[in-house]
């Protein structure tokens, strides 16, 4: 336990540090007439205890690879996390505590991934910080196996977690939490502000639960009935969490939301709402606060500034780095170009062979069969690939030759068996790319995705990598019916802004998809993949140079009098369409287009050469809604898709029922050039 600047004689009592915090708040929250104040008064004085005397951070390098990483799960909250900021000296202003909810601020209503300020991942959407946090420490856990050596611990920090009954509440509490008993996951401390209090009031009304009986059963360590208003009896618990070093730890702190707030304190009138000018009088008079609004004492500040502290901190974690560097050298430079998130230097060596291999061999076999494909291909010179299945690793084929399972034993390892948990391996796998030193991927059925929706929607938001593996993507799963078989969600996944999603149409596509996955760093990927076989295609190498800009001419004729768009499993129909109607003498274009918003991003030089203005006779062939193409095919031209569920039946019947058979596209194509 480090020494706490305000246990010294000249410093201030550690409720006036709380009550700094709790000042902000309500001041931030009235001055924006918007925010939740409740929260941030009520957990003040364990935020002071844990941020001053057990946090290892430095204010002045918020992307220390080896600080702990601090997560407020309940993000409504966020003025105690921009309170926290400034304080202790990150660089966040007074002014942005002044801008709360304001245009261009950065310190908008919930908090949002910003590692300049130290906001460590985007929560506000319950239940999901917690989740990430679940992924920051498996991160720690596995770095730190892969990388301590005896005498170098250079991997050894902690996660703490801000959480409410509001986290507790959400489903994907229970997905992470439980994996994260599973998995053993000590560092990962998590203080629970049991107030009693969410928006309707109560919760007695709602959520009885035995909170400290359901982590107990998960495999955590639980310190229950702490007083949160109790700084001694905070700490003494926060201590008895970090002691337990084989169980991750929940600590239930009793707490009164708005604490302060003579009037409106303990009740839900706190939570989300400002407290108005004349409650924010009473409190001040409370609480002795006589400073007026966003003003803070000199020796208030001075006892919540860490930027001495972390300074030393980190100087002693770089001293102890140069003597790994020199003792282990290969190990160093390995961890640091991993932190650092470059790829390995013989990376592209690595692609060119992995594209020979996959060509070479033309396989006609389905695209997820040619992600696992890929992904032997590529993982021998990737170590940092991380990732798993829900549950599916036998039918999303997410298990390579170098894979190692990850367990509560025996950390070493790259593989990670989910269970049924979509919603929580997606979050989870977002707190490991928020963590570093891995890439994430994670498998499921394309129609589960919906269930892990909203955690691939912060994923976009925050801009972090996360590889989606989503495999039966059609009505040609077959017999599992339309409970199985996607028909909205490929469009749903592409209507997500920052969300880049491939539909490979074979080998050499699902390779390219993989590739632009694990070279993109500024936002999640979607693999969409087949259950059925599709056969191969052949390319020329100005064809192979240009499947990653979304889309490419497959086929094409002299002046082609029709363009076929496809992608998946559709692109050997619009193929064999093609054929058919060459057969005829008509002049026809085949694009293969499996990654929609990259060909958007191209310049309207190559665009226009793919799909030229001239030729408005277009169909769109892809076995889900039909919503994206309406942009692509123009007034002039026709889709093929499915805008209603599916049958339970096999594959085959099904693609004829529907249409999808190069007989109905070349009747379709014919009758659009007839109709002219």
């Amino acid at each position: 336990m480090a020494t706490s600047p305000s246990t010294a004689v000249d410093r201030p009592p550690r409720r006036r540090l709380a009550n700094a915090l709790r000042a902000l708040a309500m001041d931030a929250v009235q001055r924006a007439n918007s925010g939740h104040p409740g929260m941030p008064m009520g957990m003040a004085d364990i935020a002071e205890v844990l941020w001053n005397d057990f946090l290892k951070h430095n204010p002045a390098n918020p992307r220390w690879p080896d600080r702990d990483r601090f997560v407020l799960s309940n993000g409504h909250g966020s003025m105690l996390l921009y309170g926290l900021l400034h304080l202790s000296g990150y660089p966040l202003s007074i002014d942005e505590l002044k801008n709360f909810r304001q245009l261009g601020s950065r310190t908008p209503g919930h908090p949002e991934y910003d590692p300049e300020t130290g906001v460590e991942t985007t929560t506000g959407p319950l239940g999901q910080g917690v989740s990430n946090a679940v992924g920051m420490a498996l991160a720690e856990k596995v770095l730190a196996t892969q990388f301590n050596r005896p005498g170098f611990p250079v991997i050894d920090h902690r996660t703490w977690v801000f959480l409410g009954d509001g986290c507790l509440m959400e489903g994907i509490s229970h997905e992470a939490c439980s994996l994260a008993g599973t998995l053993r996951l000590g560092k990962l401390i998590c203080l629970y502000d049991d107030n009693d209090i969410s928006i309707d009031g109560r919760v007695d009304g709602w959520f009885t639960d035995d909170t400290a009986g359901r982590f107990r059963a998960y495999g955590w360590q639980v310190i229950d009935a702490v007083d949160g208003h109790d700084p001694q009896a905070v700490a003494e618990a926060i201590a008895a969490a970090t002691a337990d070093t084989e169980r991750p730890s929940l600590i239930c702190c009793k707490t009164v939301i708005g604490y302060g707030a003579p009037h409106k304190q303990g009740t839900e009138a706190t939570h989300g709402a400002p407290l108005g000018e004349d409650e924010v009088a009473a409190a001040r008079e409370a609480l002795g606060w006589e400073c007026p609004p966003f003003e803070i004492p000199d020796e208030v500040r001075a006892a919540w500034n860490a930027v001495d502290r972390g300074r030393e901190r980190e100087a002693a974690w770089r001293a102890l780095f140069a003597g790994y560097a020199q003792a282990h050298p290969e190990l160093a430079a390995e961890l640091e170009r991993r932190l650092a998130g470059e790829l390995p230097a013989n990376w592209q060596e690595t692609v060119d062979e992995a594209v020979s291999a996959v060509a070479a061999a033309a396989p006609q076999e389905a695209t997820r069969k040619s992600s696992l494909r890929a992904l032997n291909a590529l993982a021998p010179g990737l170590p940092e690939l991380l990732g798993g299945s829900a549950d599916l690793t036998g039918s999303n084929l997410t298990f390579h030759a170098g894979s190692r399972v990850i367990g509560g034993d025996d950390a070493a390892g790259n593989y990670l068996h989910f269970g049924v948990r979509e919603f929580g391996m997606t979050a989870l796998l977002n707190g490991v790319a928020l963590h570093g030193g891995f890439i994430p991927y994670g498998g499921t059925f394309l129609v589960f995705s919906d269930y892990a929706r909203n955690a691939l929607r912060l994923a976009a938001l925050m801009g972090v990598q996360n590889i989606g593996v989503f495999t039966h993507d059609s009505i040609g799963l077959g017999e599992d019916g339309p409970t199985h078989q996607p028909v909205e969600q490929l469009a749903s996944l592409q209507l997500m802004p920052n969300m880049r999603v491939w539909r490979p149409c074979d080998a050499v596509e699902t390779l390219a998809a993989w590739v632009d996955a694990i070279e993109r760093r500024d936002g999640p990927t979607s693999l969409v993949l087949t259950r059925q076989s599709v056969p191969p295609q052949s390319r020329d190498a100005t064809q192979l140079a240009t499947i990653r800009r979304g889309a490419y001419i497959l086929r094409d004729a002299p002046s082609p009098a029709l363009i076929l768009i496809a992608t998946g499993s559709e692109v050997a129909l619009a193929m064999a369409a093609a054929e058919r109607l060459a057969a005829d003498g008509q002049a026809v274009r085949v694009v293969s287009m499996p990654c929609a918003s990259l060909f958007l991003a191209q310049p309207d030089e190559y665009r226009d050469a793919v799909l030229p203005p001239a030729v408005g006779r277009r169909i769109a062939i892809e076995a889900g809604a039909t919503g994206l193409w309406h942009r692509f095919v123009g007034p002039q031209g026709r889709i093929i898709g499915l805008d209603r569920f599916g049958e339970s039946a096999p594959a085959g019947e099904l693609f004829r029922e529907f249409g999808f058979t190069a007989e109905h596209i070349a009747a379709a194509a014919r009758e659009l050039i007839a109709g002219d």
